[in-house]
């Protein structure tokens, strides 16, 4: 094999090498559903001058609406204020009892059967109880955007917020739908004025991991009878 042949091999080897690891290092990033909503570029119409200073073209904010968020890709702060408390109590109990008895003839052929051994009583009782309980908060602000503005004056809200900790990641994403007038002056609403809400407060890292059970660990509760 020549020199030439040799360098050809090894410039073909090395370009496969890089096509192969490229897609290994670019770390893809999955669409959650919870992205920003730019904001829509309203086409601009070319309008005759008519020396007044109302321009649809250009945009007018009334005095009495201010800055608060109305538009596609407008920006507001969500103030979570989520509080769930829930119980359930319930008690079963059942008794039962029951017995017979037969007393044999003093004369005759039956006469030797001891009327102790033709005596049955059967009882039965069941005692059953079960509590559940659960209490979960979450306090917390989250800044997302207008993704849809309805005709009925509500909007269509979503974001996320992740973080990169020195233990793994967490995001917090949110979605619901907002009444525009109940949007405040600082462009801030309560999450409990949201309908349909959907909030997911997770992540993944360390920290995660070690609070799960096993995998073998699993699989013995799912085939313990206990």
């Amino acid at each position: 094999m020549t020199r030439k042949s040799i360098l050809s091999v090894i410039a073909t080897g090395t370009a496969l090498a890089v096509t192969g690891a490229a897609p290994a290092l670019a770390k893809k990033h999955e669409p959650s559903g919870f992205e920003a909503t730019l904001p829509v570029a309203a086409p601009v119409e070319a309008a005759a001058p008519t020396g007044g200073i109302f321009n649809v073209s250009a945009g007018y904010a009334p005095l009495y609406e201010g800055n608060r968020a109305r538009r596609v890709g407008d920006p507001l702060t969500i103030v979570l204020i989520e509080t769930t408390s829930a119980s359930k109590a319930v008690s079963s109990k059942s008794q039962k009892g029951g017995g017979a008895s037969i007393t044999p003839p003093t004369a005759g052929l039956l006469s030797f059967l001891n009327p102790n051994a033709l005596k049955a009583s059967s009882n039965s009782s069941f005692n059953g109880q079960g509590n559940a309980a659960q209490t979960s908060s979450l306090a917390s602000t989250l800044s997302v955007t207008i993704a849809e503005v309805r005709p009925n004056g509500t909007a269509l809200v979503k974001g996320e917020k992740q973080m990169l900790l020195s233990q793994g990641d967490e995001w917090v994403r949110f979605s619901g739908i907002v009444r525009l007038a109940d949007v405040d002056t600082e462009n801030s609403i309560l999450s409990t004025r949201v309908a349909d809400a959907k909030i997911e407060y997770s992540g993944k890292g360390s920290l995660q991991r070690a609070s799960r059970q096993g995998w073998l660990g699993k699989f013995f509760n799912m085939i313990s009878p206990f």
